[in-house]
């Protein structure tokens, strides 16, 4: 997986600076290139005597534009980044425009922030996230909320939500690839979520469950130690969250996700396992495309 690439869109609201925050702090250490954009709603078409407003609408929405770019380029001078290119793009919805965008400027990843009314250090999930999250043939990193008011100085590790199969295979080959370009180590984790009331009864399921996990979690750590520090770890816990919260994470850990292996192919598609994770994290996600 390719680095080189950034694009992320922006929004005059905390939200915005949010995904921008996290933009940059991947550019930089990526060494890539960067590009901020605001997508906005067509212009009317409606033949009659609204036509005559449309010169005006018009206007407005690039002088919109200009502003909302305008506090970008501030946002990026103040975390210390130059040389972005600020561009806007033209769609009904923000989440479908930066995937077309996305195409156009042949972005390895997009970034944005969480939706509005999420919590505090977590991310959330709104329409521009689904519609990127359904069609993006690009990786898409989600920001979690105030990320912009205490962003970290690099990425220190890669985590890899791991489950053995086709789609975490190609996940982990794609994470140590970003690990390389960053220059951090790799950590895979696999989790195991467990139920109480049935405690006596799964135990012995769950002793051959962590033993297989943890062979899969070796095998898969194993192919990747050659070229980077690689370390694998098993959770447990009675729900993700708990699981999640039975490790330790840093303030510049990355948790990268696999898409499901009922999506569409060189798309993003989250599953339902992999969405828990999303929303139960307290980092930045990034989740893949699906692979051949």
């Amino acid at each position: 997986m390719k680095l080189d690439n950034v694009l992320t869109g922006f929004v005059p609201e905390p939200r915005g600076r949010d995904g921008l925050a996290l933009a940059v702090v991947l550019a930089r250490q990526a060494k890539a290139r960067l590009t901020v954009a605001t997508v906005q709603p067509p212009a009317w078409t409606t033949p009659g005597p609204a036509r005559a407003d449309l010169s005006a609408w018009r206007t407005y929405l690039k002088e919109q534009a200009g502003a909302t770019l305008g506090q970008a380029r501030d946002l990026a001078g103040r975390l210390d980044f130059d040389g972005a290119d600020y561009v806007v793009h033209t769609n009904k919805g923000s989440g479908r425009g930066l995937v077309e965008l996305a195409r156009l400027r042949k972005a390895d990843v997009v970034v944005i922030g969480p939706a509005p009314g999420g919590g505090r250090g977590r991310v959330s999930l709104g329409s521009t996230a689904d519609q990127l999250l359904h069609s993006s043939t690009a990786p898409v990193m989600l920001a979690p909320r105030g990320y912009a008011d205490a962003p970290c100085e690099a990425f220190e590790r890669i985590t890899v939500a791991y489950r053995r199969g086709p789609c975490a295979d190609a996940a982990v080959r794609d994470a140590a690839q970003a690990a390389l370009a960053l220059d951090v180590p790799l950590r895979l984790i696999t989790l195991v979520v467990r139920n109480e009331r049935r405690a006596a009864v799964e135990e012995d399921m769950l002793a051959r469950l962590r033993d297989q996990v943890t062979g899969d979690l070796a095998a898969a750590a194993d192919g990747q130690r050659r070229h980077i520090a690689a370390t694998v770890e098993v959770l447990e816990g009675r729900h993700v969250a708990q699981a999640l919260g039975a490790t330790s994470w840093l303030p510049g850990e990355l948790l990268i996700c696999a898409s499901s292996n009922a999506g569409p192919l060189r798309r993003v598609f989250l599953g339902d396992t992999s969405l828990k994770i999303v929303r139960a994290a307290t980092c930045p996600v990034m989740i893949l495309t699906r692979q051949p």
